[in-house]
C-alpha cells in the first residue's frame, strides 16, 4: 500500500521532517550539558539508522549529500571572515591547514600502524581524521557562550576552514593508490598537492572577483534572488576547479571570503540565508551520515578506535600545532587551547565513505573505526571547551560586542552600515552628551538601548556605561568609530 506515489515520498518527508525537529530540540539541552550539539545530530541518525531496513543505507548518496553540505559550510564560513584577520593571522593558519594537517595524518598513522593495520590502510586512515572540522569547532565555541581572544578564535576560524582541502587532496590520492597498487612516490605526491591547492586558489580568486561584479551589476527583480546568485556561485566555486583537478572546497571558501569582504546588494538578507543553509547543511550531514553506521561494527572498532582518538587528542594534534606556531609567537596557553579544540565532525566521516564507494579493501571497518574516532573526540574536547577556556585563559578580557538590532536591507548596495557598540565604563564617550561626539561626517547615532529600554536620542542625551548604542557610519569612518567608542583589536 505504501510502495506507490506519493505515499512513499510522503513518508520520506515525514521521516526527514520529525529528525530535523528532534535535532533542533535537542541542540539546546546539549549544550546546557557539555554536548557538542553536532554530535547530537549524529547519535540521532545513529539510533534512527539501526533502526532502519539494510537496503535503506546508500554511501552514494550519502557522499553526495555530505559533498553539497560541505560546500555551503564552507562558503558560509568564508562570507562571515573579516578579511583583516585573514591578513593578520593568514601565516600561522596556512601552516595548520597544511603541514599540522600532514603531520598529524603521518603521527596517527603510525599509532594505527602499531595496532595491526597495514601501512598504506593506516595512512589513510591518518588522511581522513587529519583536520579539524569547522562546523564542529564554532557550534561547540558558540554552545559554551565564551569570547575567545581575536588571536585564538580567528586563527581557529581560519583554520578550521582552510584545512578541509588538504585532508580531503591526502584521502582522495591515498584511496587511488590503494586501488591501482602503484608504489607510493613522496615527490609525485607533494607536486599533485600542491597544484590542486593552486588550481583550488586561483579559480577562487577568480569567482570570487567576478561574483562581486556579477552581484554589483545585475539588477535582479526581487531581492530573494540575490542568495540564489550566491548559492549558484558557491557551487560553480566547488565544480569548475574539481573539473580541472584543482581543489574545489579551497576555491569554495576563496571565493566566498573574497565575495564576504566586498559592498554587496541585500547583504544581510544574503549571509541570513547563508547561514540558514549552513545550519540545515550540518543537521543533514550528521544525521545521514549516522544512518550509515553499524552498531555492532561500531563495538568491534572500540579499543582501537578509542586508542586512536586519545593519541589524536592528546598526541599529534598537540604536538603538531605546538611546532608550527612556535615560529609565530603565540603563548602556549593560546598555542595549548587551539591544540585542543581541534574537534573533528562530519568530514572525516564523509572522507570515510570514499574508499566505500572506491571498493577498497577493508574500507567498511576503516569507515566504522572512523566514525569512533569521530564520537570519542569531539566528547573529550566538545564537551570541556568552558574548561579549556578557564585553564588556558584564552577569553577575551572586554565585553561582548551586543548582536545588531538595527539593519539596514536593501537591493542596492548601500555607502553605510550599522556598527553596535557596548559602552565601556573607560571609554571617553561614557558621561559625554551626544550632540558634543566628534562624529566624522554622515555618522549618526540612531538608536541607543539602557537597561532594555530603548531611548531617543537627542543632542543633550548623556551616555552611561554599559548603554548599547547603534551608530550609521561609512566604512571609510569605521576605525575612527571604534577609537571613538573605546573598541580596539584585542591580541
Amino acid at each position: 500500500m505504501f510502495e506507490t506515489e506519493p505515499a512513499t515520498t510522503a513518508m520520506l518527508l515525514t521521516a526527514a521532517g520529525l529528525l530535523l525537529v528532534l535535532s533542533v530540540l535537542f541542540s539546546r539541552p546539549s549544550e546546557r550539558i557539555g554536548i557538542p550539539v553536532v554530535l547530537v545530530f549524529l547519535l540521532i541518525g545513529l539510533f534512527v539508522g539501526s533502526r532502519l531496513p539494510e537496503h535503506f543505507v546508500d554511501f552514494d548518496l550519502a557522499f553526495r549529500l555530505g559533498t553539497v553540505g560541505l560546500v555551503l559550510i564552507l562558503f558560509d564560513g568564508g562570507l562571515n571572515t573579516q578579511f583583516r584577520q585573514v591578513r593578520r593571522y593568514l601565516a600561522p593558519a596556512s601552516i595548520l591547514a597544511t603541514l599540522a594537517v600532514v603531520g598529524t595524518a603521518v603521527l596517527v598513522a603510525t599509532a594505527a600502524w602499531l595496532v595491526g593495520l597495514g601501512w598504506m590502510e593506516a595512512l589513510l586512515l591518518g588522511a581522513i581524521v587529519s583536520s579539524t572540522d569547522a562546523a564542529a569547532v564554532f557550534s561547540s565555541l558558540r554552545g559554551s557562550n565564551v569570547q575567545l581572544r581575536r588571536r585564538v578564535g580567528a586563527t581557529l576560524e581560519l583554520e578550521s576552514g582552510l584545512n578541509d582541502p588538504m585532508a580531503v587532496i591526502l584521502t582522495l590520492t591515498l584511496t587511488a593508490q590503494l586501488m591501482t597498487g602503484t608504489p607510493f612516490a613522496l615527490g609525485a605526491f607533494v607536486l599533485d598537492v600542491a597544484l590542486q591547492l593552486v588550481i583550488g586558489l586561483v579559480v577562487g580568486l577568480g569567482i570570487g572577483w567576478l561574483g562581486t561584479q556579477l552581484l554589483r551589476r545585475v539588477r535582479v527583480p526581487a531581492a530573494g534572488l540575490y542568495p540564489a546568485l550566491t548559492l549558484a556561485l558557491a557551487l560553480l566555486a566547488f565544480g569548475v576547479p574539481t573539473i580541472f583537478m584543482g581543489s574545489g572546497f579551497l576555491a569554495v571558501y576563496v571565493a566566498a571570503l573574497v565575495l564576504g569582504n566586498q559592498r554587496l546588494p541585500y547583504r544581510a538578507g544574503i549571509l541570513r540565508v547563508h547561514d540558514a543553509m549552513a545550519w540545515l547543511a550540518q543537521i543533514s550531514m550528521f544525521l545521514v551520515l549516522g544512518l550509515l553506521a553499524v552498531p555492532e561494527m561500531l563495538m568491534q572498532a572500540g579499543w582501537r578506535g578509542l586508542l586512536l582518538a586519545l593519541v589524536l587528542a592528546f598526541i599529534a594534534r598537540p604536538l603538531m600545532v605546538l611546532l608550527c606556531l612556535l615560529p609565530f609567537g603565540y603563548r602556549r596557553s593560546e598555542s595549548g587551547f587551539i591544540a585542543w579544540v581541534g574537534l573533528r565532525g562530519a568530514v572525516p566521516i564523509l572522507l570515510a565513505t570514499y574508499p566505500v564507494l572506491a571498493g577498497v579493501n577493508g574500507s567498511y571497518e576503516l569507515f566504522h573505526l572512523v566514525f569512533f574516532v569521530v564520537v570519542v573526540n569531539a566528547l573529550i574536547p566538545g564537551a570541556t571547551i568552558r574548561w579549556a577556556v578557564a585553564l588556558f585563559k584564552v577569553e577575551q578580557a572586554e565585553q561582548q560586542r551586543p548582536p545588531p538590532v538595527l539593519e539596514i536591507n536593501a537591493i542596492e548596495a548601500l555607502p553605510v552600515q550599522i556598527m553596535s557598540f557596548r559602552i565601556d565604563p573607560a571609554a571617553m564617550v561614557s558621561g559625554i552628551q551626544a550632540g558634543s561626539l566628534p562624529l566624522p561626517e554622515g555618522a549618526d547615532i540612531l538608536l541607543l538601548v539602557r537597561q532594555k529600554q530603548v531611548l531617543p536620542v537627542r543632542e543633550d542625551t548623556v551616555l552611561k556605561p554599559d548603554d548599547h548604542i547603534h551608530v550609521m557610519v561609512r566604512p571609510e569612518d569605521k576605525r575612527r568609530i571604534e577609537l571613538l567608542f573605546g573598541l580596539r583589536e584585542e591580541d
